[in-house]
């Protein structure tokens, strides 16, 4: 599997939703993203990722493109 692949599957599978919305998800955009959702999806990315996010980018996860570029400081390439 891919990275951007298993980048969106954490997201369909934190939220139960399909690859097509996730790639257009911001912060609070759905009822399922709330801060117990954000948490569950930060779980998600680190195990796929096998990382540790640091609080603060914790704290700037706010969309899905917004994801892609705090990945890439941890050496996950798309």
């Amino acid at each position: 599997m891919s990275n951007e692949e298993k980048y969106t599957q954490a997201f369909m599978q934190a939220f139960d939703i399909d690859a097509e919305t996730a790639r257009d998800l911001t912060f609070q955009a759905i009822p399922a993203w709330d801060s117990v959702g954000h948490m569950g999806l930060v779980a998600a990315l680190e195990e796929a990722f096998d990382i540790m996010l640091e609080p603060d980018d914790i704290v700037d996860l706010s969309s899905f493109a917004k994801g892609r570029e705090l990945l890439a400081k941890y050496g996950v390439a798309f």
